[in-house]
């Protein structure tokens, strides 16, 4: 019995030293993702493991069931006829959303330009910008809304900017996993006020997500593309400070809402700015 007794502690002891490894290991692995480094673009190879594509991973049942209860109800997405609108200039409103130093701002001002960019209008938690462009002819100006802040409470400021906007752009930041789970809860409160609008995620400063270990951009850009499917929506990677598919994310929404043609290809190879959907 004393033998026993001495056995049963050992297995105990060893038990509760495996656990306490495997946790600090974990927690080794998520500081790594929130380091950032300079830009180092990753060389091309032919390899399988650099062709191959991420396998999808799977979300929790109640997030995922959450983000389809979400949109369930939504309504097809707006569509417009260039060909038959009657006006010279289309009028159109977009929502950028996300959590805060995540780099909606540098992609704001990208796209718009620089100096539209300083006459663009802010507000107390809201940031507008507007860019024009010419498409078949037609003048369409997009009036961009970035909600600021750093999380998704402030209910006033995600209806102004989401109500009657005809896209949504869901932001995340690649080298940081806790705003990537942000995105299903700015998704869940953007419906509330609107269920017609695209939704689109992308994954900013992937300068920086390059410099991350190989297997670890795998792990984030296939979890990802688990939360892109469970939002319906086209998941892009990109960057602000390269211009890395700013402007790409524009005409993509531009083609969708005017039934024009999409001739980029997905790309979903490790180690480049992935185009999914």
């Amino acid at each position: 019995m004393a033998h026993l007794s001495v056995k049963r502690k050992l297995l105990l002891r060893t038990s509760i030293l495996q656990k306490y490894l495997t946790r600090l290991w974990r927690q080794i692995l998520a500081r790594r993702v929130h380091k950032s480094a300079k830009y180092r673009q990753l060389p091309r190879t032919t390899s399988a493991a650099s062709a191959v594509i991420p396998p999808a991973v799977s979300l929790p049942r109640d997030a995922v069931e959450c983000s389809f209860s979400s949109s369930a109800s939504a309504s097809d997405p707006p569509r417009f006829d260039l060909d038959k609108d009657g006006s010279d200039l289309v009028a159109l409103k977009i929502s950028l959303l996300g959590d805060n130093q995540i780099g909606k701002t540098s992609f704001l001002t990208k796209y718009v330009g620089k100096e539209k960019g300083k006459a663009g209008i802010s507000r107390n938690g809201l940031n507008q910008m507007d860019k024009t462009i010419n498409v078949k002819g037609a003048q369409i100006s997009y009036n961009i809304w970035e909600v600021e802040g750093t999380d998704f409470s402030s209910q006033y400021h995600i209806r102004a900017a989401c109500k009657d906007s005809v896209a949504m752009l869901f932001m995340f930041d690649l080298t940081s996993r806790c705003t990537l789970n942000s995105v299903l809860g700015w998704f869940q409160q953007a419906r509330k006020w609107n269920q017609t609008a695209i939704p689109v995620m992308i994954g900013t400063k992937f300068d920086d997500f390059v410099e991350l270990p190989l297997d670890l951009q795998w792990t984030i850009a296939s979890e990802a593309r688990a939360y892109a499917k469970a939002l319906n929506a086209t998941l892009f990677f990109s960057s602000a400070t390269y211009n890395i598919n700013v402007n790409k994310i524009f005409k993509f929404v531009t083609a969708k809402l005017f039934n024009l043609p999409w001739t980029v290809e997905r790309n979903l190879t490790v180690g480049e700015p992935m185009i999914d959907y």
